[in-house]
């Protein structure tokens, strides 16, 4: 993405919401200062296209749990229509082109499932020309894992920048990054707030 590119490189941020902040009905810590952090990176960082992606929970069934198990069922998050489904007010909106709405009626992690005036996330991204994808966001081992698994199936040169992103839990974090370095994705700085095992590269510079 440095000035003499022609890759067109677009910036997926994921899930940056209330709930998943803290004080949210499902907190990552580090999530407020991922959402900071972000918008900072947005000051210095140029990129042909900037979306986020949001839980916006109807009735997803099975997802949601009074007893959760915290792997395939959750407390109640991100419910449509209610602040904690709202973007973090850290992160700057601004720049965003279009929010992708996801997990309606059923679980989504990825990015991928969701939609923005009813166009999914990828069909939008190749209307456009986008050939590269930064992601950023919550949870490091679980949506923002997704997010870019897909985004290297549908084509896309994939880097993770998870200095800008905050996991749920040690283990599975480091397990996700290593299932990301195995899929091909470039994983670049270290997760935010935590003591990572794993470190990716170092952003150069015009990152």
């Amino acid at each position: 993405m440095n000035g003499g590119s022609a890759v067109r490189r677009a910036l997926l941020v994921v899930d940056v919401q209330n709930d998943f902040c803290e004080g949210g009905s499902l907190a990552v810590e580090g999530c407020s200062a991922v959402a900071a952090a972000i918008t900072e990176h947005l000051r210095e960082a140029t990129y042909a296209h900037v979306v986020a992606t949001r839980d916006h929970h109807v009735d997803p069934g099975g997802h949601f749990a009074d007893e959760p198990d915290y792997l395939d069922t959750w407390p109640a998050h991100c419910v449509a229509g209610t602040e904690g489904a709202q973007l973090h007010p850290a992160l700057d909106r601004s720049r965003l082109e279009a929010v992708f709405d996801k997990g309606e009626y059923a679980a989504a992690y990825s990015g991928f499932e969701g939609r923005a005036d009813g166009v999914p996330l990828a069909d939008w991204l190749h209307e456009r020309g986008v050939e590269a994808v930064d992601v950023a966001g919550i949870a490091t081992d679980h949506c923002v894992r997704a997010t870019a698994l897909d985004a290297v199936s549908e084509g896309f040169a994939t880097r993770v920048l998870l200095h800008l992103t905050a996991g749920v839990a040690q283990a599975s974090t480091d397990a996700a990054l290593e299932e990301l370095r195995t899929a091909g994705v470039e994983l670049a700085g270290a997760v935010h707030g935590s003591h990572q095992r794993y470190k990716g590269t170092s952003l150069g510079p015009g990152r």
